[in-house]
């Protein structure tokens, strides 16, 4: 799945609005020994064992445990450190050439030399094959990698992005072996020929058993014996019973929020729990502002004045999302309150009134509102008709909803064919460009036709070129205040992250933070 359609292929319904709770699945100190399998259940799909093919979160968690990249993000963090690399560093005040430097000793699963011909190989063939469903498109400044020697890679960039680091630390820099890969196209033995802590050792429509690699030589501290991941291939119910037989330890991602609830009412004596993380999973509603209806200000207006984050979030999401008041995450540097500043935090019937006017609009505003069931998780399509619910008590819309399989939704919206969208967001890396690039830059991955010139000219430039990040919180408020008064997007939530556990793991904590790096090797069992 490419840039264009990653839009949050995960469940959304994230963790519960409890803190962290300490006894099965965070670290109290007394974990017992470490060692021991683990078995993780969850819905989402893996679609790739091939960097240059996968770009869904399912084929990223696979990536970060398999594969090496030169940086990685460390547990909380949102700034890479070297992980296969020693060190690496911009060498030009433009930051456009990005120099890495090896750790000594690196090699394969298999025992094979890991060398810098081995990151130019992967960053190339990735290039190349240019696979639709991969994360090449998040490479547009990457013009070269050059080798001086075994341990040197620099990347020659055609423009300055302070980003890269962060860019590489992703699964999108996973580090394949350039015996085994072949250079113009994909892998399709569903193997994986890494460095990361672990090796895949099967892979199948139902499973995949990851053992530890012996022969890895990085940051982690693995604290298990290996980890079997099921996949239920969004069986919901499925994922709970096997939680409940103890046929897993784990239940990452897929329960609804009544199940979240339920498994947390009756914890007492049972052993399961919630555990809750970080996440900087978002979703927004999408204007296309071609549409005769949507294109008109205000209206996208009126709509930012209805809206009701808190109900939808406590009627339909059971308190497993927060508002979401921004483009730009909480958590995430350059964040700030842009559409609760414009637009408030309580709907005003008035000021949406107030809105049409203004645009000549006097009669009920006839709206559909497009939804995809199971796509962005399995509440969509109650959250969509609960905000045509809120829009149509103002008495100033008509609004209804309309579902569609997610293949046929990604096609129409291409085609232009919906004014007003639902799309989720998981974050590549843990920066705001990561929030704001893909939406409101040249040729961005929303197909809603918005464009403004001090976004593409001014404000994404000078934030990508910007090394230090935290000096990027001026101009990407800048950036958050202008979306806001122009509203082609309209955020609604923020996710939380969640597991549910059984008794006796331990590690979670470590898990579940805005890198979205699910890390296999901080977990264990007593």
């Amino acid at each position: 799945m490419n840039k264009r359609t990653q839009w949050s292929v995960l469940p959304i319904v994230a963790g519960l609005a409890s803190g962290l709770l300490t006894g099965c699945g965070t670290d109290t100190g007394n974990s017992g020994e470490s060692g021991s399998h683990v078995v993780m259940g969850m819905s989402d799909d893996v679609l790739a064992t091939d960097p240059a093919s996968g770009y869904d979160p399912g084929s990223w968690l696979l990536f970060n445990n398999v594969f090496q990249s030169l940086l990685s993000f460390p547990n909380g963090g949102t700034e890479p450190q070297p992980e296969a690399a020693e060190k690496c560093l911009f060498t030009d005040t433009q930051t456009t050439v990005y120099k890495c430097t090896l750790k000594d000793g690196l090699k394969f699963s298999n025992g094979d030399a890991l060398t810098s011909e081995d990151v130019k190989f992967s960053f190339d063939r990735m290039l190349k094959i240019d696979d639709p469903d991969g994360p090449a498109v998040m490479f547009p400044t990457l013009e070269e990698v050059e080798t001086p020697d075994e341990k040197t890679v620099v990347f020659q960039l055609n423009a300055p992005d302070a980003t890269f680091p962060s860019k590489i630390a992703s699964g999108a820099g996973s580090i394949v072996n350039h015996r085994e890969y072949d250079a113009d196209g994909l892998r399709t033995d569903n193997q994986a020929s890494g460095s990361g802590p672990y090796e895949l050792e099967s892979f199948s429509e139902h499973e995949a058993v990851f053992s530890v690699n012996e022969n890895y030589e990085g940051t982690a501290e693995v604290q298990n014996e290996g980890v079997t991941l099921k996949f239920f291939h969004g069986d919901q119910t499925g994922l709970k019973k096997a939680l409940q037989d103890q046929d897993i330890d784990i239940a990452y991602r897929g329960l609804s929020a009544s199940d979240i609830a339920e498994v947390e009412a009756a914890s007492d004596g049972t052993g399961i729990e919630v555990v809750e993380g970080s996440s900087a999973e978002v979703q927004h509603l999408v204007f296309n502002m071609d549409d005769p209806v949507a294109g008109q200000l205000g209206v996208r207006q009126a709509i930012a004045h209805l809206l009701d984050r808190e109900a939808l979030v406590q009627d339909v999401y059971e308190g497993t999302a927060t508002p979401l008041y921004s483009i730009v995450p909480a958590g995430i540097t350059g964040h700030n309150t842009a559409f609760f500043d414009t637009y408030g935090a309580h709907p005003s019937k008035d000021k949406a009134a107030e809105a049409l006017a203004a645009e000549g609009i006097t009669g009920k505003v006839q709206l559909t509102l497009w939804s995809t069931p199971t796509r962005y998780g399995p509440a969509t399509d109650q959250e969509l008709k609960a905000i045509a619910g809120q829009l149509n008590a103002s008495g100033l819309f008509d609004a209804d909803v309309k579902s569609v399989a997610f293949d046929q939704y990604e096609k129409d919206i291409a085609a232009g064919k919906y004014g007003v969208y639902v799309k989720g967001w998981v974050p590549d890396y843990p920066d705001a460009d990561n929030f704001t690039s893909p939406f409101f830059g040249e040729g961005n991955v929303l197909s809603n036709n918005y464009t403004n010139k001090t976004i593409t000219g001014t404000l994404i430039p000078s934030t990508a070129a910007e090394s230090d990040r935290s000096a990027t919180e001026r101009d990407f408020g800048r950036l958050q205040d202008v979306v806001a008064e122009e509203v082609p997007v309209l955020p609604v939530w923020q996710a939380k992250q969640y597991a549910v556990v059984g008794d006796g793991v331990y590690g979670l904590e470590y898990c579940l933070d805005a890198s979205t790096v699910f890390r296999f090797w901080e977990l264990r069992k007593a």
